[in-house]
């Protein structure tokens, strides 16, 4: 008996979606996608945002909609989209995700060193490829942009992807906030295709301007908000802890697969080995850690012997945050090393173990890059403008790389400056 593989996802943020592929149905199905169901999209964020626990199992589902709609629009339009293109397209998108790790960001800076999850989605995807007979040629090609049809690789991965137009309106429904509010139904009709790029037709300007500006808010108001930058530092320097003392020598317990990254047992190198036999434990090692591996790690932490990472642990659990002071300058030396001395003082620790309660960076955020592929808008005449230059509002703002700088400690060392 033939085996339906007709499903249909109920997405609170862009209703009923439907899988008709087989070969798309049987991607969702696999245990690498099906861990982005315990990946949770904005880590840490829910300190923050309580309703933040969406997962880019979600995302992915969703991303991969606003490409067949897309899709659906070009053709519409004339564009010649073969269904084996179409099915390309639409499985990079849904596979773009997968090298994420559980708060990903954090893992990269302190577990999982040397490779970006950007590599790592290609890997997966590469992996995947072998078991599923090549039949992920083309979806690989476009990803990595080494396929004639430029546009489709710009659906995928650009300054107006389907990627994007997805987590600012996901990420805005479940933070409760309507900064990253877009008309995306509205941008995807206004889409067409000159030149090999990837348009927009002048009646969809505004949107577009809506969707810059959107993008800006979206990272002051969530993903860069203080709170959660403080957390994520928190996490980052907890991680770097326990693997340091794991370095030295010291046992540290650890759920898993995340025992193997935590002792070093696996590295970049295996992910990048010749050997594909390597490459798959490695990735498999990989796909075996989710949020509730790091979260039940660290709760066992809070009564480790070492009080730095009992202490860090506590912090993350309990919701006990460092504060965080934020400057449109740097922070001088002098202004640091104050912080250190109380830091040592307040909690009688050494010298050299300051610096896991101090975290000392920057934040940047610019929603429009003009060294990167422009925005197109196009006219009835035919004609192209970048965005920039066909809007009547000032994007050199929106263009601009803004950056502030902040330091982290814990919030009972008082501060006078």
């Amino acid at each position: 008996m033939k085996q339906n593989k007709h499903k249909i996802v109920n997405d609170p943020v862009w209703g009923f979606i439907d899988l008709d592929s087989g070969l798309l149905f049987d991607l969702i199905e696999h245990p690498y996608f099906q861990r982005l169901r315990r990946i949770r999209q904005l880590g840490l964020t829910s300190l923050v945002y309580s309703g933040a626990n969406h997962t880019r199992f979600e995302h992915s589902i969703g991303s991969m909609y606003l490409v067949q709609s897309a899709l659906q629009v070009l053709r519409e339009k004339g564009v010649e989209i073969t269904d084996e293109e179409a099915e390309g397209v639409t499985a990079a998108i849904l596979l773009h995700d997968l090298g994420h790790g559980p708060f990903s960001h954090a893992l990269e800076e302190s577990i999982v060193k040397g490779i970006s999850h950007e590599e790592l989605s290609l890997l997966f995807m590469q992996e995947l490829n072998e078991e599923f007979d090549g039949k992920l040629d083309l979806a690989i090609r476009i990803f990595l942009d080494q396929y004639p049809k430029h546009f489709l690789h710009l659906l995928v991965s650009s300054q107006l992807d389907m990627d994007r137009l997805d987590f600012l309106k996901r990420d805005s429904f479940y933070c409760g906030v309507s900064e990253g509010v877009v008309s995306s139904d509205r941008i995807i009709k206004m889409l067409d295709v000159r030149n090999d790029q990837l348009v927009v037709e002048a009646k969809g300007i505004y949107s577009v301007e809506k969707f810059l500006i959107a993008r800006r808010m979206m990272y002051w108001q969530v993903y860069l908000h203080k709170t959660v930058v403080s957390a994520e530092r928190t996490l980052v320097n907890l991680l770097r802890r326990a693997s340091d003392l794991v370095a030295s020598g010291r046992t540290v317990s650890s759920s898993g697969a995340f025992a193997s990254f935590l002792q070093g047992e696996v590295t970049a190198a295996d992910f990048r080995s010749p050997e594909r036999e390597v490459r798959r434990e490695a990735l498999n090692q990989f796909a075996g850690i989710d949020d509730s591996d790091i979260l039940c790690t660290i709760k066992d932490w809070i009564n480790y012997s070492d009080p730095v990472l009992s202490d860090l642990s506590a912090r993350i659990i309990n919701r006990k945050l460092m504060k965080i002071k934020i400057s449109q300058h740097p922070f001088s030396e002098a202004q640091v090393q104050e912080i250190v001395w109380k830091v040592q003082e307040k909690l009688a620790i050494p010298n050299d173990e300051t610096d896991y309660f101090i975290s000392v960076g920057e934040m940047t955020n610019n929603a429009y890059q003009p060294d990167g592929e422009a925005i197109l808008i196009l006219y009835k005449n035919g004609k192209l403008k970048d965005i920039r230059d066909a809007s009547d509002i000032n994007l050199e703002v929106l263009s601009k790389t803004v950056r502030k700088h902040f330091v982290c400690y814990p919030a009972k060392i008082s501060q006078g400056n």
